[in-house]
């Protein structure tokens, strides 16, 4: 057949699978707008009591707002969708994407500006709703650029405006997997900041909301997105779709969980009582998303029970057909969680202390060693990290077994102890007394990054990942073990290892968060506890890498310099802990002050507590890394006599010596010794 032939029957046979794409995405759009109006009507949101006097924003602000939200949130998970099609469901060749790939890597440049266009209309209806005026009233005005510059909700959607348009112009150009990669974590990134100044930023405990609302939409993008990408992928008759079926399947199993246990976790952040559910327009609107969730789980069963052996064996229809229906329930849940966000929860009746309203507790007693072992307060955002240092860890020494190879007990006792203490420093009362008292915050400071990475790093997790991950099955693609290796040796961690820089960050970044106002912004917000956790870990698992590291890394030390690394390290933690002892003024006082603790010593002396703390600490991990070095140290020397011995042992071999060429030419001499005595 001819080229232009060829041409005229692709077309042909595309054109209706493009058709069939626009219809499902019809019937999507339909089925969440359905359920979006349904969802305001039921929940009183679309028929609100006006005060006469009072302004009012208008019919159209009312409905424009949610439907722009609603176009916002699904740009934003069509993205997620394409990009993650893209880097992770379509098979690529060392690194560069192939036809398929590139082409929904170009569509997410498209969506993204749609995201970014419904992110600044509803930037636009939410100021109007904000000051009670019709949108012709705020669009000349000032107040725009004030509220989008100085409002949190405002900034949070300036922040998607610039995202989604860097995503955009970004996509144009990418042309590799890590580039697409890259614009998919900026895009789960993008999807957080208009759901951190929600509700969940107003519920009781606002630190439990906000972390469980950020990890349910992380995986709910990736769950419908990914879908719906791969809906459309069907129909269009696409090449790989057996690949990112079963691909996206094992993703599909890890988001369902992801999403019951956040939405579980959001719903207990905002409810005071089960009755709450049955007896307010809020709960029965969870209800009715959480009865589509298990729509949703039981479909996704369907899927992994019947349809993907039938696409297998090399029927499609089935598939599509199951995984159309799924995709058109998945939209019709984000129409209901829009509403839910229009709809105001329960009133809770919380007590009338400045204390709860920024910590979520109420005020503990006065510290003491029973009250910290006592006084858990769990962290959704450690929790899940926890879990997922100890399950991740645990499934790779079971798979090593399971497979007949043997794995150090050393290094799992290591990893687990690091978790352990993880488990201490973030959960007990450890962490809620470290948001109250300096001197506790610097103690979980100090172990976060001077204790855990420790056990950590001795764990040896990347060499365990790379025995236990297996390899892609497609010649040149990347499963999970080719993007761990591909990381290893990318640029960037190659720079943040080197020995210079990783100990720049350790010290340096202490010096800056505590001497500069980003102590004082930190504390004030959740997340900002969050980045200081991640921050501590990394940094501390980065130097101590460095020095104690069993994985492989760019660069290996000698022991001696490893050795005159730490000792030249550990002192400016002291110069650190003198600082603070010196000082008299409060570190973040705003936030200390407004607390309004009665109990305990000053701010003052409680900060110079902190700072002897911090200058005391260094001490026990020095001790532990001391042990740890001077045992890999004789392991190495070991190592290197047996190679030794073996090398001899062998050249022995060859020439009938013994292998030692000092010891044979001694042998030598004390013979001809004996000789000459014989002689004589």
């Amino acid at each position: 057949m001819s080229g232009p032939a060829r041409s005229a029957q692709a077309a042909r046979s595309e054109t209706p699978g493009n058709s069939r794409a626009v219809r499902l995405a019809l019937a999507a759009a339909v089925a969440a707008a359905a359920a979006l109006v349904i969802a305001m009507i039921a929940g009183g949101a679309a028929t609100p009591r006006i005060i006469p006097g009072l302004p009012d924003q208008g019919t159209f602000t009312r409905w424009g707002l949610p439907l722009a939200k609603l176009t916002m949130d699904a740009a934003g998970v069509l993205t997620v969708g394409v990009l993650l099609a893209a880097t992770v469901l379509l098979p690529n060749d060392k690194g560069l994407l192939g036809k398929p790939a590139l082409g929904y890597v170009k569509a997410a440049s498209w969506v993204a500006l749609v995201w970014a266009g419904a992110a600044a209309a509803t930037m636009v209806f939410s100021l109007s709703e904000a000051l009670g005026l019709p949108v012709a009233d705020v669009l000349g005005g000032n107040e725009l650029t004030s509220f989008a510059s100085q409002v949190s909700q405002g900034i949070a959607l300036t922040l998607v405006v610039l995202f989604s348009v860097a995503i955009a112009l970004f996509a144009r150009g990418a042309i590799t997997a890590g580039a697409s990669g890259g614009l998919l974590v900026l895009a789960l990134v993008t999807l957080l900041p208009p759901a951190l100044t929600g509700h969940s930023a107003s519920s009781p405990n606002h630190d439990l909301a906000t972390t469980g609302v950020a990890l349910h939409l992380v995986v709910l993008a990736l769950w419908v997105g990914g879908l719906g990408v791969l809906c459309a992928h069907a129909l269009r008759r696409q090449p790989y779709l057996e690949i990112a079926a079963a691909r996206f399947s094992a993703l599909a199993l890890w988001c369902f969980v992801g999403v019951g246990l956040s939405g579980l976790f959001s719903v207990l952040a905002r409810l005071t009582s089960v009755s709450e559910l049955f007896t307010s327009a809020y709960g029965l609107l969870l209800l009715a998303k959480t009865a589509a969730f298990a729509l949703l789980g039981v479909v996704g069963w369907w899927h992994r029970k019947r349809t993907l052996p039938s696409l297998a064996a090399g029927g499609p229809g089935t598939f599509v057909r199951f995984a159309t229906g799924e995709i058109v329930v998945m939209f019709a849940a984000i129409g209901l969680a829009v509403a839910l966000s229009r709809t105001a929860p329960p009133p809770a009746v919380l007590p009338v202390d400045r204390a709860f309203e920024v910590l979520g507790y109420t005020m503990p007693p006065e510290i003491s060693l029973a009250n910290l072992a006592s006084l858990w307060w769990f962290d959704l955002f450690s929790g899940t990290v926890i879990a997922l240092l100890a399950g991740l860890y645990l499934a790779g020494v079971v798979r090593l077994t399971r497979r007949g190879d043997s794995w150090s007990k050393g290094r799992t006792a290591a990893w687990f102890t690091g978790v352990l203490i993880l488990l201490v420093a973030t959960q007990s009362g450890v962490a809620r007394y470290a948001k109250v008292l300096f001197s506790v915050h610097m103690a979980e400071h100090m172990t976060l990054s001077m204790m855990v990475p420790i056990f950590l790093v001795l764990g040896a997790p990347v060499t365990l990942a790379l025995r236990a991950l297996k390899p892609a099955a497609r010649r040149g693609d990347r499963g999970p073990r080719e993007w761990l290796t591909t990381i290893l040796h990318s640029r960037y961690v190659r720079f943040v290892t080197h020995p210079a820089i990783a100990t720049t960050i350790f010290i340096v970044s202490t010096y800056a968060l505590y001497f500069t106002p980003l102590f004082a912004a930190a504390m004030e917000e959740h997340l900002g506890h969050i980045v200081m956790t991640v921050h501590f870990l990394v940094s501390g698992s980065l130097f101590f890498w460095v020095i104690i590291g069993i994985d492989p890394a760019p660069y290996q030390l000698p022991h001696v310099a490893r050795l005159l690394l730490l000792f030249v390290t550990m002192p400016f933690h002291a110069f650190f802990g003198i600082a603070l002892m010196s000082m008299t003024t409060v570190l973040a006082s705003d936030w200390y002050d407004q607390l309004g603790r009665t109990w305990g010593a000053s701010a003052v002396e409680d900060q110079q507590t902190g700072g002897a703390i911090a200058w005391g600490f260094g001490e026990i991990p020095t001790l532990v890394v001391l042990l740890a070095l001077a045992f890999q140290w004789w392991r190495a020397d070991d190592r290197r006599a047996r190679r030794a011995d073996r090398r001899a042992d062998a050249a022995a071999a060859r020439t009938g010596g013994s292998g030692d060429a000092k010891l044979d030419a001694y042998n030598e001499y004390l013979a001809k010794l004996n000789k000459r005595d014989g002689v004589k």
